[in-house]
Parts: structure tokens; C-alpha cells; sequence
């Protein structure tokens, strides 16, 4: 699971990327964009609470189309940068993939020209206008725990936990608490009670709202405002 592997995708007849590791989609098969808006921006307050300085972190980098609804969000709500977006990912996608996979959505594909083109060439650290991105490769449970930053939100975005279960255990979510700045927040589609209680474990408030289309329930979480 370490740096180098590579993403394995089959493709749906309507072009949705699934993963063939997990068995599972990369988005959402009714509107991974808008899911994305609901899920982890709304879930997190965000834009509104962009900042120079402020710091994003995400669990499963996929497509890239969370970062992407992200930097879309920035430039809209013209906040001023710099705004830091790191992401973990243990299967990286190719960039001609992820070009593939964001033909669904073309408001994504069209602010994904710049960072394709550095991913492409093999660049990780990706700056694109006061919007800072790094994708960490490797598996979380190794690289997170090493990692110097400290969030002000998280995007808990791994496959399914029934699915991928390594990505949602309490030793990894008390990683993320002590690499979350105080005050923090973190967000997940999952409303997972082995999920929330490892949140909870882990020192986060925990909150059930209602989740995006279909799916009754996800995952809001505030850490402490201690340092």
C-alpha cells in the first residue's frame, strides 16, 4: 500500500469510476459535484470561514473532484489566500483518469486544467493562484501520523467503511484529531456508528445531519477549542 501503487478502476457505461480494490464508486452516482458541496463544504462551513492561512486536509484524494469543488468555492467567494489543501491517498489516480472521470462534471473539469497538467508531469505540490494543494501518497496509516500540519477541516472521504474499513479505524481517526488545529471540524458522507464513535473516541463532538440525496444521514464533527 505504500508510495508507487496505482488506482484500479473499471468504468460504468455512464463513465463513473469504480474502484475495482473496493468495489465502490468514486462519487457519487447522482451528483458526486453537488454531494461534494453538501457533504464537505457545507459540512465544514466552508467558504465562509476561509482565511489566509487556512489549512484543509482530506482522507481518500480520488479524482480530485472534493479539492476541485473546493478551489471552485475560493475563487467564487473571492477569499483571500493562501488557502492549503493536503490530501492522503494510498491509489493514485492517473491524470488522464481523473480527466476521464471529471467529464461528468464540466464546471470541474474546467477549473482542472492547471493541476492535471502538473499532475501529469509528475508534480505532488500543486499551486494554483493563492490555492496551495499537496497530495501525500502512500497509506494513511503510515503517512499521517508523520505529517507536520494541522487542519482547520477535514474531508473524510475514503470508499465505504464496510468497504475499506483500514481508512475509518479509531487509530487513524485519532491521528486526524491530533492533526486537527482547535476548533477544527471534520465532515464524512458515512454516519458509520463505528465511525462516529471513533470520532468521539478520538475527542471530537459528533453530530448527525442529514446527508445529501438518498442518504439519510452523514457526519459533522468540532474539535475542542483547546490547543
Amino acid at each position: 500500500m505504500g508510495e508507487g501503487q496505482h488506482s484500479a478502476i473499471a468504468w460504468t457505461a455512464r463513465g463513473t469510476p469504480v474502484s475495482t480494490r473496493f468495489d465502490d464508486p468514486y462519487f457519487s452516482l447522482e451528483n458526486g459535484l453537488e454531494e461534494t458541496r453538501h457533504t464537505f463544504l457545507a459540512g465544514n462551513d466552508l467558504p465562509a470561514r476561509l482565511r489566509p492561512g487556512f489549512h484543509i486536509a482530506e482522507l481518500g484524494f480520488g479524482t480530485g473532484l472534493n479539492m476541485l469543488a473546493t478551489l471552485i468555492a475560493f475563487r467564487e467567494a473571492g477569499s483571500p489566500g493562501p488557502v492549503i489543501f493536503t490530501s492522503f491517498e494510498a491509489y493514485p489516480m492517473k491524470a488522464d483518469e481523473m480527466a476521464r472521470a471529471l467529464e461528468a462534471f464540466p464546471e470541474a473539469k474546467a477549473a482542472a486544467g492547471g493541476f492535471l497538467r502538473a499532475w501529469a508531469g509528475g508534480d505532488r505540490k500543486v499551486e494554483l493562484g493563492g490555492f496551495h494543494v499537496e497530495v501525500i501518497e502512500g497509506d494513511a496509516r503510515e503517512t499521517l501520523p508523520g505529517w507536520s500540519g494541522r487542519a482547520d477541516a477535514w474531508f473524510l472521504d475514503g470508499f465505504s467503511p464496510a468497504k475499506n474499513p483500514e481508512l475509518w479505524g479509531e487509530r487513524l481517526l485519532a491521528e486526524v484529531a491530533l492533526h486537527t488545529a482547535p476548533g477544527g471540524t471534520a465532515a464524512s458522507y458515512t454516519a458509520a456508528g463505528f465511525v462516529r464513535r471513533g470520532l468521539e473516541a478520538a475527542g471530537f463532538t459528533v453530530d448527525r445531519q442529514p446527508g445529501y440525496g438518498r442518504k439519510r444521514h452523514m457526519t459533522v464533527a468540532r474539535r475542542e477549542d483547546r490547543a
